[in-house]
C-alpha cells in the first residue's frame, strides 16, 4: 500500500503510527474483547480512555487546574452559538475581530443573541493580514472578545495573543491548536474542531475557565450549556467515543515528538522551507503579509493561473493531493498540520521546483 501526502485543510492527515495502533486495536482493545466503538461510554474501559486523553491534553498545553476540558459534539460551528449563550452573563455586547470566513460566520451567529462590535478587520485586503494590538478598538464593556487564531482559508495566524484586559478572550483554535505552546491562562475559552490537528471529525475540544461556567441564559438548550458537560465530565450523553480515543492516541504521539515545544520546532522548519521556496521564486507568490503567515496553512498562487489545473493534476500523479486553494483565494493551498511529515513538505518543494523549470 502506498500512502499519499495529504495536504487537505480538513479532515486532514493523521500520524501513520496512530493509524497503525488504532488498526491493531480495532477488534480488541487491550484484551477487552471488543472495539472501542462497541464500549459503553460509562464502562471502566472507556472511562480510562477519556480520562487519559484529558490528562495528556492538560499536560501538553499546561492547562491550569481552574479550567475544565470538555469533549463535545457539533463541531466548532456549534460553538458560534454556545459562546454567546454562555458568556454574555447579562451583557448586551461582544467583540469579534474579523480575520476571515470563519470569523464572519461566528459574527453572524453572535448577532442572533447580542450586539457585535468589530474592533478590527482585514476584509478590505481579502484577509491577507492580521490587525496588530494597537489597531484594536476594543470595548471594555464587552462580555468577551472573540478571535479566530488561525485562518485556514487565507493562511494567516495571530502572531500574538491580544490583550483584552478584564474582558475574557475567546479563541477558535480549530486549525492551529497543539501546533505550538500557548499560555492558556490568557484565554477565557479555547475551542477547536478535531479534524485538523487533533484527530478525526466528530469531537470538539472546549477548554474553559471555571468561573465562566454556569451563567447560560435562562432559555439556553440543555445541550448548549457548558455546565451540563462540565458537571458530567463530558458524559451527559454518549460522546463521540471513537474520535476521543483517536485524539488520545494523537496526544500520546505529540508527547513522543517532544511535546508542543518539539512540535513547534518541526512546524517552523516545515513552514520555513515552504515559504522560502515560494519567496525565492518569481513563479510562485504568497498573498499573505510575512509576519502574519500561518504555520499550518500555506496558500500560494502561480504567476500564470492558466497552469493551475496542470499543476494540480501533475502533483496528484506524484502523490501530492488536496492542494487546490479555496475559491475565495484561488491558486493552491498546502495544509501542513502537525501530522504532515517533513518529507511531505520536501516532496512538494521538489515538485514545485521541477514544475517551475518546465513551465516558467
Amino acid at each position: 500500500m502506498s500512502r499519499v501526502f495529504n495536504f487537505s485543510a480538513g479532515p486532514a492527515t493523521l500520524p501513520e503510527s496512530v493509524l497503525r495502533k488504532a488498526g491493531e486495536e480495532i477488534l480488541d482493545w487491550h484484551g477487552s474483547g471488543m472495539s472501542v466503538m462497541e464500549m459503553s461510554h460509562r464502562g471502566a474501559e472507556y472511562t480510562s480512555i477519556i480520562e487519559k486523553a484529558e490528562t495528556d491534553l492538560r499536560e501538553l498545553m499546561g492547562i491550569p487546574d481552574n479550567y475544565s476540558v470538555l469533549f463535545l459534539q457539533g463541531g466548532a460551528s456549534s460553538q458560534f452559538a454556545m459562546v454567546p449563550l454562555n458568556l454574555l452573563r447579562g451583557h448586551s455586547k461582544a467583540d469579534y475581530i474579523n480575520t476571515g470566513s470563519w470569523s464572519k460566520k461566528a459574527i453572524a451567529e453572535a448577532k442572533r443573541y447580542c450586539e457585535v462590535n468589530v474592533p478590527a478587520t482585514a476584509e478590505n485586503e481579502n484577509f491577507t493580514w492580521i490587525p496588530t494590538q494597537d489597531q484594536l478598538d476594543l470595548d471594555p464593556q464587552a462580555a468577551y472578545c472573540h478571535i479566530t487564531s488561525n485562518n485556514t482559508i487565507f493562511g494567516t495566524e495571530f502572531p500574538y495573543t491580544p490583550d483584552t484586559g478584564d474582558v475574557p478572550l475567546v479563541a477558535d483554535m480549530s486549525s492551529d491548536i497543539l501546533s505550538r505552546p500557548i499560555d492558556v491562562s490568557k484565554y477565557g475559552v479555547i475551542y477547536a474542531g478535531a479534524q485538523k490537528n487533533i484527530g478525526p471529525s466528530g469531537v470538539t475540544i472546549v477548554i474553559i475557565r471555571n468561573d465562566l461556567i454556569g451563567h447560560a441564559v435562562d432559555w439556553c438548550p440543555t445541550m448548549f450549556d457548558y455546565k451540563t458537560h462540565a458537571d458530567t465530565k463530558s458524559l451527559y450523553n454518549t460522546p463521540p467515543t471513537y474520535s476521543i480515543y483517536i485524539a488520545g492516541l494523537v496526544f500520546q504521539w505529540l508527547k513522543e515528538q517532544g511535546g508542543l515545544e518539539g512540535m513547534e520546532q518541526i512546524n517552523r522548519r516545515k513552514a520555513g522551507k515552504l515559504y522560502d521556496a515560494i519567496d525565492g521564486s518569481d513563479f510562485y507568490h504568497s498573498p499573505v503579509r510575512p509576519q502574519d503567515r500561518s504555520l499550518m496553512n500555506v496558500p500560494f498562487t502561480l504567476s500564470n493561473p492558466d497552469l493551475d489545473k496542470t499543476f494540480l493534476a501533475e502533483a496528484e500523479e506524484k502523490g501530492l493531493v488536496a492542494l487546490k486553494g479555496h475559491r475565495s483565494v484561488g491558486g493552491m493551498r498546502a495544509s501542513i498540520y502537525n501530522a504532515m511529515p517533513e518529507e511531505g513538505v520536501d516532496a512538494l518543494i521538489a515538485f514545485m521546483h521541477d514544475f517551475e523549470k518546465r513551465n516558467a
